[in-house]
């Protein structure tokens, strides 16, 4: 299970960076990003297309077709379209999360951002995530690119991790070091 980990990370890996060096040749760097997102999110809220993509029973035509039916929707670039057509004509396609994932960290990192998590207790606007993000990007002296998640069951507080830095300043957290400290005692 873990070579075929390795080989789809390596083979993810490749693709996306390839993706990388086609739109930055012809300058659609921005654009393929931006669909790009579009097209992870699709595929995390439609069943139908998860299905069409990890389904290794689905003839190429159908696939094809579908891709040409949503860069329509879409109006996806014309790279993008093929090189989704590309990823089905090489029975990669069930990769395509994993490799537009990487393609995204890959234009993150060429712009020199530093990806970092958020997640706090009570929702916060976007003003005040805006505001952590300032406040990280002088601490770290890099653009943050934040990715934000509410969850209540932190009953109070924040987690905020920039790379291998983890600040942990959660009421859970709190009670569970508290526990821990009675049943050394």
């Amino acid at each position: 299970m873990s070579k075929n980990k390795n080989f789809s990370n390596t083979a993810a890996s490749r693709y996306s960076l390839a993706l990388y060096e086609i739109a930055e040749e012809f300058k659609n760097v921005q654009q393929i990003e931006a669909q790009s997102s579009s097209l992870i999110k699709l595929i995390e809220q439609s069943e139908d297309f998860k299905s069409i993509i990890r389904n290794p029973t689905n003839k190429k035509e159908d696939q094809i077709n579908v891709i040409n039916k949503i860069s329509e929707n879409y109006n996806f670039n014309i790279l993008l379209k093929n090189f989704l057509c590309f990823l089905v004509e090489k029975r990669r396609f069930f990769f395509l999360k994993n490799i537009l994932q990487k393609f995204l960290d890959i234009c993150s990192q060429k712009r020199g951002e530093v990806k970092a998590r958020l997640v706090a207790a009570k929702k916060l606007n976007e003003n005040e995530v805006n505001k952590i993000r300032d406040e990280l990007s002088k601490d770290f002296t890099n653009k943050i690119k934040l990715d934000y998640k509410h969850d209540e069951s932190l009953i109070g507080g924040l987690i905020i991790q920039v790379g291998s830095v983890m600040i942990d300043t959660s009421i859970k957290n709190k009670l569970k070091q508290l526990e821990n400290k009675m049943i050394e005692a």
